[in-house]
């Protein structure tokens, strides 16, 4: 059997006497999409940041293609092929397309004793990379700036797999896009699926999640409410168990009273 792509057992982190996360377990095989679930404060970030190497666990362990890793910097991680997109994306939106594609990567040529960013391989890798993403560009020396959100978003997911991810920890990837744009980001995702990647997918947006997942872990306040594949429960159970199936009966039924009292003039 083959081991998971990346795997942690029971993690927590805290941070003085604050729990930030407790006894927290998944795993991530290839060519799977898992949801990571929760709302603010669940626990989300920390684990993220866990994950790219910025926070080092203070209990449990993580291990990378069924070996015990520990990762003491986001360099560490990306040289064991584990990509983190955020959602600020880290691009300069002034810069060319190219430019951001290939950022702290440039591809040089040698020009008699000197280097130079070779320009011509860059622009025509970033269009043929992103051409096969369904993203068509006008010019790969376009400003980043005169791309959409979603457009932004598979550049930077594209950027990661060409630089060899076999882990992709997307935050909150739809979070900020229309429903278009979203839609592109989703179909990018279920592509590098289709890949072998494996995906990590952050949201609070179930109805995201739901579309692209295989398997979903919720996080409450810094602890796994489960696991659950896709076959095994409902978007609606999802929801339920994100925002608290108590807590939302208890909102419909003071809505009823108050549109009752409404309709009877009180």
């Amino acid at each position: 059997m083959t081991a998971p792509l990346i795997a942690l057992e029971r993690v927590s982190k805290y941070f003085g006497t604050v729990i930030a996360l407790k006894d927290v377990s998944f795993d991530l095989e290839a060519g799977e999409v898992h949801c990571l679930l929760g709302d603010n404060g669940a626990g989300k970030s920390t684990l993220i940041k866990i994950l790219s190497g910025v926070h080092r666990p203070d209990e449990g362990t993580i291990s990378v293609g069924g070996v015990p890793a520990s990762f003491g910097s986001p360099r560490e991680t990306l040289d064991k092929g584990i990509a983190t997109v955020y959602q600020d994306l880290a691009l300069v939106p002034l810069m060319s397309v190219a430019r951001n594609f290939f950022l702290g990567r440039e591809p040089v040529r040698r020009v008699g004793p000197f280097t130079q960013l070779d320009v011509d391989y860059a622009n025509k890798t970033a269009y043929r990379e992103l051409r096969d993403m369904g993203i068509e560009l006008r010019d790969a020396e376009q400003p980043v700036g005169t791309l959409s959100g979603g457009e932004r978003q598979c550049l930077a997911i594209a950027r990661a797999i060409h630089f060899g991810a076999k882990v992709l920890i997307l935050d909150e990837p739809t979070s900020a896009l229309g429903v278009h744009q979203a839609s592109i980001v989703l179909k990018l995702i279920v592509q590098s699926k289709a890949r072998g990647i494996g995906v990590i997918f952050i949201s609070h947006n179930v109805h995201h999640a739901y579309v692209v997942g295989d398997r979903f872990t919720i996080l409450k306040r810094g602890k796994s409410a489960g696991t659950y594949a896709r076959a095994d429960i409902s978007r609606d159970q999802l929801l339920n168990l994100m925002a608290g199936g108590k807590e939302l009966v208890d909102l419909e039924a003071e809505i009823a009273k108050l549109n009752h009292k409404k309709k009877n003039g009180a």
